[in-house]
């Protein structure tokens, strides 16, 4: 660790965590998912490491895991038989249209766009905060092929008293857990890329991202983008349900001392993802040669901002190289970085990323805090080692 700096990932405060909890790749692994880090399998939840996201659109077998509850049996035995999605609450008519209706009825629109778990970047925060222990993989940047939600919400006719939108899924709960359910602003669902998807990366949805059908939110915390959807309830009001409110996926609304938690009162939901990257190449804790050139490359992406620039130094931030920058597929896809740098003796070294959106923002080196781990966006610093494997 540096002084004011949180400790590199891949360097841990513990070094053998219990299987499945502590970012553990377990040896059964999960089907569909090689080389997933599993955190737990019930429900299960599970990221990949860095250098596994390097493509600049995520295959489907490296796209993280992120439940609350169970896997429905339609999804895992992909029988879209009687599934229907009913929208029903504020709109002039109700619908319920089947996968078959939502394939021939509306235009199919297919983009790009990065999903991110609310807490991915949990573990990195100081002091420590409860939940799964997401390092910096909790995030993909997909194919998705679906319909507008704005399309379908114009068919059943939006009242004037339509606020926000609640999500549910056929997904079971454990115990006596009340139904996983999110929602967004009405001005959010009616956004051009706010998709209700039955395809990912051109096949139907895997059964662990959503199968048969899910929304998909992008640029905000992935528990927005609902899966195995089965009904959009319209609301007058702010939707309300137990993950809505409280400490869920929710943040303070001013700067907290780290540690403490503020009351309910003074929380908001956390809604789009601040400017963030991350170095998929080199992996980390790889030795090169000295004087050998190495290419640093990443993605970068901001929420509902436009990444400017992205920064990279090898001398603890003292000083920085501008990486290129290639332009997204389309808004709220993957940016992505590259460059050159080399070291010419031989040690221990760190690479940092650092990305800038238009507006000046950028990731921060120390993690500001909140009480559940959310938005988590510290500079991302992998080390490598020169010269050392002989040593």
């Amino acid at each position: 660790e540096g002084p004011g700096l949180l400790p590199v990932e891949g360097l841990p405060r513990t070094p053998h965590p219990p299987t499945g909890q502590g970012g553990c790749i377990q040896e059964e692994g999960i089907p569909g998912k090689p080389g997933m880090i599993v955190h737990n399998t019930r429900p299960i939840n599970g990221e990949f490491p860095p250098h596994l996201l390097n493509d600049n659109v995520t295959p489907s077998p490296r796209h993280f895991v992120r439940n609350n509850g169970l896997v429905p049996e339609r999804a895992t035995g992909h029988d879209p038989q009687g599934w229907k999605l009913t929208v029903d609450g504020e709109v002039q008519k109700k619908l319920e249209l089947s996968l078959d209706d939502l394939k021939n009825r509306f235009p199919k629109v297919t983009l790009q766009a990065n999903i991110e778990c609310g807490g991915n970047g949990r573990a990195l925060f100081d002091p420590p905060v409860r939940g799964n222990p997401w390092a910096r993989g909790a995030v993909a940047c997909s194919e998705w092929s679906g319909v507008r939600l704005r399309d379908i919400l114009n068919e059943a006719g939006l009242k004037e008293t339509a606020v926000y939108t609640a999500h549910y899924g056929d997904d079971p709960q454990l115990g006596q857990a009340p139904p996983f359910s999110r929602g967004v602003p009405i001005d959010k669902a009616l956004e051009e890329h706010t998709l209700v998807a039955y395809q990912m990366n051109g096949d139907d949805l895997p059964a662990l991202n959503g199968y048969p059908v899910r929304i998909v939110v992008p640029g905000w915390i992935g528990s927005a983008s609902q899966k195995w959807l089965n009904r959009i309830w319209i609301r007058d009001q702010v939707h309300d349900s137990f993950k809505m409110t409280g400490y869920s996926y929710r943040v303070p609304k001013y700067p907290v001392v780290p540690g403490t938690r503020p009351p309910e009162k003074d929380m908001k939901i956390a809604t789009a993802w601040e400017i963030k990257s991350l170095i998929t190449r080199p992996q980390q804790e790889t030795d090169f040669r000295n004087g050998e050139d190495i290419t640093v490359r990443g993605h970068a992406w901001a929420g509902e901002n436009r990444v400017d620039r992205v920064m990279v130094s090898t001398d603890y931030g003292i000083h920085w190289k501008q990486a290129k920058l290639t332009e997204p597929n389309n808004k709220y896809a993957w940016y992505h970085f590259e460059t050159q740098v080399e070291f010419p003796t031989k040690g221990y070294y760190e690479i940092w990323a650092r990305a800038f959106d238009e507006r000046g923002e950028a990731q921060p080196f120390r993690q500001p805090w909140n009480p559940k781990g959310y938005l988590g966006n510290v500079v991302h610093r992998v080390p490598v080692m020169v010269g050392l494997s002989a040593a």
